[in-house]
């Protein structure tokens, strides 16, 4: 998609946690329901990744709207929920769940929040729908099964074509692009994966086509550095241009202290 160059440049910021960053100290910042959700994990590590994403979500809007932590609050919002409900089909889940959305003194802001092994990423942005996403990469998991349920069948020709050493890290470029996408919209991955189309992974990133309702206007893509062992992307829903703000790690171990 091009972009005018006379419209005003959007920002987004990202902030990365790692789990060695949880504390005890940050259950603070959580609500009572979070904490309670949080309780529920069986894992350690999930629980230190759900803490991370909560607090760090908090902390950095606090400071955007220049308001305690505690005064920030969340709306859950599920659009594939809402879809249900609209055509009278039973939403299923009653727990309030579905992609956070800022509100009290940080109403106005966007936030999303993923996480995949030892990373936990938050992305900020104003005025636009955002997503982000991280996927660990992981020659382990059942990536034959996987393709047939995440990649349109222009996606699997691509993929099947590349080198066989290639596919698993390419397979989960293709995977957080999309998510990024679809969370970005709220509707999750239950809005499906097959109907996003986006540009290969050696290629920018980029939205090339949304089958079936639900889809952005405009949306802008890119990819996220972290390391060899993870692929990332972030989304926003926007026609301007983005500028993209990655925090260096310290600064979040520094926000998460604050």
């Amino acid at each position: 998609m091009t972009l005018g160059s006379t419209l005003t440049p959007l920002t987004s910021t990202v902030w990365w946690a790692h789990t060695s960053d949880a504390a005890d100290r940050l259950l603070r910042l959580l609500d009572g329901t979070e904490r309670a959700r949080n309780d529920r994990f069986r894992h350690q590590t999930d629980r230190d990744r759900h803490l991370l994403g909560r607090a760090m979500a908090r902390l950095a809007l606090a400071r955007l709207a220049q308001c305690p932590p505690e005064e920030v609050t969340f709306d859950l919002v599920c659009r594939s929920c809402e879809e249900k409900e609209r055509t009278g089909a039973d939403p299923g889940e009653r727990e309030p769940h579905g992609k956070p959305v800022p509100s009290g003194p940080a109403r106005g802001w966007e936030v999303s929040v993923s996480h995949s092994g030892e990373w936990v990423a938050l992305a900020v942005a104003e005025e636009a729908p955002v997503g982000v996403d991280v996927e660990r990469v992981s020659a382990a998991r059942d990536l034959d099964g996987l393709v047939g349920y995440t990649l349109a069948d222009a996606e699997r020709s691509v993929w099947d074509a590349l080198p066989p050493l290639e596919r698993t890290g390419a397979f989960f470029g293709y995977w957080a692009r999309k998510e990024a996408l679809l969370k970005a919209t709220g509707l999750g991955l239950s809005g499906g994966l097959r109907r996003v189309v986006v540009s290969p992974p050696h290629a920018e990133a980029r939205l090339e086509s949304w089958s079936g309702g639900g889809g952005p206007e405009a949306a802008w893509l890119t990819d996220l550095d972290r390391g060899a062992d993870y692929r990332a992307a972030l989304a926003v829903l926007t026609d301007r241009p983005v500028r993209t703000v990655v925090r260096p790690h310290g600064d979040t171990v520094a926000l998460l202290r604050s």
